[in-house]
């Protein structure tokens, strides 16, 4: 074969797999400003959460799950149409929550939805108690941000660790 007919054979099997790719990723597209809520349930199916906003707006959460790394929220208006839809686990939000005094545990759902692990830490010689909420996120350095709960609901701190998981004899295949 020659070498240009051997290149097209090979370009096209190509071409349809960047296509499919392509629109695969359109229908998993976060809907537009206007979109109405019927339309995003029909699209995205149920929520993992919903939140209620001022003014009688709502927040749908829709989390990947315990090892996914995204959690998108749409944000509906009184009427049910879209006002925005962000995925937020992302440093940015991240730095929102801790930079935010006297944050309670329904704010930070509200914000980042669920987390992906709890952990209970503290009550040995009379020390303080409470939670540990992780949320892993998209990162190349394999980190994951976790808040700190008192057993009051309140944020008490916060940060970035390592992720456990890429320590996993799973994640070293």
């Amino acid at each position: 074969m020659p070498a240009t007919a051997a290149a097209q054979a090979v370009r096209a099997p190509l071409g349809a797999l960047v296509l499919a790719a392509a629109l695969s990723g359109c229908a998993v597209a976060p809907p537009g400003p206007g979109t109405p809520r019927a339309q995003v349930l029909q699209a995205w199916g149920q929520p993992s959460a919903e939140h209620a906003l001022p003014g009688g707006a709502q927040r749908l959460e829709y989390a990947s799950g315990p090892y996914g790394r995204t959690t998108w929220m749409v944000d509906l208006d009184a009427s049910g149409r879209v006002l925005q839809a962000r995925q937020v686990l992302n440093e940015a939000e991240f730095q929102a929550v801790m930079s935010t005094p006297d944050l309670r545990r329904a704010e930070v759902l509200q914000r980042l939805g669920a987390p992906g692990e709890v952990r209970r830490f503290g009550g040995a010689w009379g020390t303080n108690t409470g939670l540990i909420w992780s949320w892993r996120y998209p990162t190349h350095d394999c980190l994951w941000f976790e808040v700190t709960l008192a057993d009051d609901g309140r944020v008490t701190g916060g940060g970035y660790g390592p992720d456990p998981r890429c320590d996993s004899p799973a994640d070293k295949d």
